[in-house]
């Protein structure tokens, strides 16, 4: 698993191992299948090639197995640690025993790489033979934040393969990060380190091995931050950390160092720093969050906002609250997935149902969303609006790309494609809790039961198109005795209007219970005692009807606009999916009845919503002009307008067109 806090003192949930749970079908399944089959060899093609990433190649200069320059990005390292964790994962659960043998080579290049005091960052070790760079000379050359993710990498290869060698490489470079941090702490010379995943990796390196010394490194790389002279919100460091009362800044920076101080709260008492936690996370959830799960809402901005004192440029930035722009939306997929695994933290740490609800949301739509259906093409940013043409020029293109000239975002994706398993359930003592619904099979050894009362907990559903669950129960062995009781731990989204719970005897097909729940309920967890798993069947239908969704009035792009949710899914309309000159003619009567169906998409089947939508007359002998940026209002009426909505996740697969997912609403009901 790459988050293991089955020791961690503070934690109040602990997930499966990815041995222990595996997708059966359905969207998941789809999903996984597509990054091992397609996406883990893309990535390998693009970082083999010298032409496009040089990755590999650096790594192979810096060992001495080839001559010549650094070329690439500075955190093309990192990116190929998280390659690795992807690798590893789709590797091991398709016994790909070639793929296994090329990453055991991929670890003896590192090593190879690696020098003797414990350094590893190739731009560093290949400039410092001519002089062109040196270590640790700019924060923005990513050094540290390689070696976070080499952290990660590390301990995921260990766990899932049982090896020592990557660990090694490891283990050596943060004793190198021991000492820096030592030097530092004594000359009061710190920096930050940007995009601090080494947090994360660090804790991970602890609950790995075991060595206090990697949490008390942990424990200092966070006190260390405070020590940092001229500070700048970019980095999340302007301010002292306990100071932190709102999200600003860089959203990948402020994703990462918000998960790894999760970790800390879960290894040790931190009051302090888990009222942090929560006052940035309600910042994020409550003013800054895109309805697709998106974080960072702008190419560039300035924060604090309209602070002329203050004022500080920052790129990939949160902005300030409500300012959630659709075109130029800039959501940033890193800062998803980072939000993602901080999610996981706190659900870890505090077991509530909304840091689940927020992880589902943001997995379901902005990650899914910034993968192609073949998992060969990525999103760099997640606008929420295409339109066909712009007067102005985005630093990223509006169509996915095979490759990214900052390529962080691809391989970041594909490790949490392949470890989406891991999510689909939390433990304690009492129980299972839910948290992804997915067709899958799942092993469960409750914490405190021994071994032998492990059972096999089996869920059927085609979640997410369709609220039906079911779950039942089996021994792992024959020769077990009958299993023991336990909690069903059911999440009701907040999402949630209607529900029902039914318990059902699989032996003589009688019901046991039925429990009608209602909106009230959203947002909670609802426990059910299974008393005869091997017996019992529990089923829970969560309603499914399409809602229409609006915006706080301060989102000023959104105003008199509503978003189509179904379930847990975000949708949107593409250009090609309306009979329309454009799709910014068309409104969404407020009492639209919107029918799912079956579409394919890029070789996939998912559901769509098809409904009656009202088209804005513009012709007219009053001449309206499209390009005029003012100009008189006509009443010209409305006409009716077929029109098919897809899951936003699907967008970006049928060719360049428009696309939306808020869009006007009106109260003319009839025509």
């Amino acid at each position: 698993m790459l988050t293991d806090t089955r020791k961690s003192p503070n934690t109040r949930l602990q997930g499966l191992p990815f041995s222990d749970v595996e997708w059966t079908h359905g969207l998941y399944k789809e999903r996984f299948d597509t990054c091992a089959g397609s996406t883990v060899p893309h990535l390998q093609n693009m970082f083999e090639r010298r032409e496009i990433s040089h990755v590999l190649e650096n790594f192979r200069i810096a060992a001495g197995d080839a001559e010549g320059d650094f070329d690439g990005t500075v955190f093309g390292d990192g990116d190929f640690y998280k390659w690795m964790e992807a690798a590893v994962y789709t590797a091991v659960r398709t016994d790909n025993r070639a793929l296994l043998a090329q990453l055991e080579d991929y670890v003896a290049l590192i090593g190879r790489a690696q020098q003797p005091d414990g350094y590893i960052s190739t731009k560093q070790i290949i400039g410092e033979r001519s002089g062109k760079a040196s270590r640790l000379g700019d924060i923005n050359d990513f050094e540290v934040y390689n070696f976070g993710h080499l952290f990660t990498s590390a301990c995921l290869y260990k766990r899932l393969t049982g090896k020592d060698s990557f660990l090694e490489i490891a283990k050596k470079a943060a004793e190198y990060l021991k000492k820096l941090y030592a030097e530092a702490e004594e000359k009061g010379e710190v920096q930050t380190a940007v995009c601090p995943s080494h947090y994360m990796g660090l804790a991970e390196l602890y609950r790995t091995t075991g060595d206090p010394e990697y949490l008390a490194l942990l424990k200092k790389a966070v006190m260390l931050r405070d020590s940092v002279k001229e500070g700048m919100d970019d980095n999340q460091d302007r301010l002292v950390l306990k100071a932190h009362d709102k999200i600003i800044g860089h959203a990948v920076r402020a994703n990462y160092l918000y998960a790894g101080v999760a970790d800390l709260c879960l290894e040790e008492e931190e009051p302090e720093l888990r009222a942090v936690l929560h006052k940035v996370w309600r910042s994020l959830v409550t003013q800054k969050l895109y309805i697709t799960g998106g974080c960072g809402a702008l190419y560039n901005g300035a924060s604090p906002y309209g602070n002329f004192f203050s004022h500080q440029l920052v790129h990939q930035a949160y902005g300030y609250e409500y300012q959630l722009p659709n075109v130029t939306a800039y959501n940033e997929t890193c800062a998803s997935i980072g939000g993602v695994y901080w999610a996981w933290r706190m659900f870890c740490l505090e077991k509530k149902t909304e840091y689940a609800d927020v992880l589902e949301r943001m997995l379901l739509n902005v990650n899914l969303a910034a993968v192609s259906m073949d998992g060969k093409r990525f999103f760099y940013e997640n606008m929420l609006r295409r339109a066909k043409k712009l007067p102005y020029e985005l630093i990223w293109g509006q169509e996915r790309a095979e490759y990214i000239l900052s390529y962080c975002c691809p391989p970041n994706l594909a490790r949490l494609m392949a470890q989406m398993s891991e999510y689909a359930y939390a433990l304690d003592k009492s129980g299972v809790y839910t948290v992804l619904y997915g067709a899958s099979r799942a092993r469960i050894s409750l914490p405190g039961r021994g071994e032998e009362e492990a059972f096999i907990l089996i869920q059927e559903t085609e979640y997410p198109y369709d609220g039906a669950v079911r779950f039942t129960f089996e021994k792992e062995r024959e020769q077990q005795p009958e299993l023991s009781g336990f909690a069903l731990h059911l999440r009701i989204p907040a999402w949630v209007r209607s529900a029902k719970l039914r318990l059902g005897n699989r032996t003589n097909g009688g019901e046991i219970s039925l429990q009608t729940l209602s909106r009230e309920d959203a947002g909670t967890y609802l426990t059910v005692w299974v008393d005869k798993p091997q017996e019992t069947e529990v089923l829970l239908e969560l309603g499914m009807e399409a809602r229409l969704t609006c915006a706080h009035s301060l989102v000023e792009e959104t105003v008199n606009q509503v978003a189509v949710e179904r379930g847990p899914l975000v949708y949107c309309m593409e250009g090609m999916d309306a009979p329309v000159e454009t799709i910014d003619d068309l409104f969404i009567p407020s009492d639209i009845s919107l029918q799912p169906e079956p579409f394919e998409i890029g070789g996939r089947t998912v559901t769509a919503l098809t409904g009656t939508f009202l088209k804005k007359r513009t012709d007219g002998e009053d001449g309206y002009d499209r390009q005029a940026l003012y100009q008189d209002y006509v009443d010209r009426g409305y006409e009716k307008i077929k029109g098919r909505m897809i899951p936003y996740f699907a967008w970006d697969n049928r060719g360049m067109d428009e696309m939306r997912i808020w869009m006007p609403v009106t109260d003319v009901r009839s025509l």
